[in-house]
């Protein structure tokens, strides 16, 4: 049976984790009530893919005593050294995370490090867009991957993601197509965040392994197919895609913004702290 490349799975799970974390913040602040709960339920469907997907590469690590020895550094983090979700998830390193750049972004426009600015629901919904609308294409490829746990994933996914692109869209359109101020912020948010997406054109080595053996996908040929859901949700939110050139962001070979590691220190601190805790 194969199975897709660890670093492939967690580049998937990394994309989940990452913006579940980001879309969780809203929690407690949202614009309306309805969408703070909204937001919230999205982060935890993020949540439930990332679960899946690390417990299946913690497995493929623990079954390999060379991929088993790349990971010993999170070994010591349990009492019986394996490998788990949780592990994979609470005591990497930014370095060793496979997630896109454009995930990991606060929930405004551009600032240098650890500044702080009051958070923009544009950019949090544009992201959203952005990210869901390459989901929706990429988990309906992967229902048929030769990984079957993993074509499982794909396929409860799935559900989930179509949902997130219908309400973000609904939004986004919302913003787009309102007043004067939430045209402006909405197209303020999609000129930062559009020239991060190109990271999901660039492929990698986890991407090139993952095709050969059939568990993967090339995301460049679903570029056509994002192009068009983008642009059918920007039309009718009158809102202008703007030049997707400049520097390509290399977060999915490791290479993060100075963002990634204010997220992980908030959320891996508890872990970290209580490293041998039962919960």
């Amino acid at each position: 049976m194969s199975h897709a490349p660890v670093d492939y799975l967690l580049h998937l799970a990394d994309n989940a984790l990452v913006l579940g974390q980001r879309n969780a913040e809203w929690c407690g602040h949202g614009p309306i009530l309805e969408e703070d709960l909204a937001l919230a339920n999205h982060a935890l469907d993020h949540l439930g893919q990332a679960r899946l997907l690390y417990q299946h590469a913690a497995t493929l690590i623990n079954a390999d005593a060379a991929m088993a020895k790349r990971f010993a550094h999170l070994q010591g983090a349990r009492a019986d050294g394996a490998v788990t979700e949780d592990t994979l998830a609470y005591f990497r390193t930014t370095h060793e995370f496979r997630n896109f750049t454009l995930l990991e972004l606060p929930h405004h426009g551009p600032l240098a490090g650890p500044a702080r600015a009051d958070r923009d629901f544009a950019t949090t919904t544009v992201r959203n867009v952005l990210y869901a609308a390459l989901m929706n294409l990429w988990w309906e490829r992967l229902q048929t991957s030769a990984d079957a746990q993993l074509a499982g994933i794909a396929t409860k996914s799935l559900k989930e993601v179509r949902y997130h692109l219908r309400h973000a869209g609904d939004w986004l359109i919302r913003l787009g197509d309102g007043t004067d101020d939430s045209h402006a912020r909405a197209q303020a948010a999609l000129n930062h965040l559009m020239p991060h997406t190109q990271e999901f054109w660039i492929g990698d080595e986890a991407e090139s392994a993952a095709v050969a053996n059939g568990t993967g996908v090339v995301l460049a040929e679903l570029k056509p197919a994002w192009d068009a859901l983008l642009d059918e949700v920007l039309a009718e939110a009158t809102l202008k895609r703007p030049n997707e050139s400049g520097y390509v962001t290399q977060g999915r070979c490791g290479v993060h913004s100075e963002h990634m590691g204010f997220l992980l220190a908030e959320m891996q601190s508890l872990a970290r702290e209580h490293p041998q805790a039962v919960w």
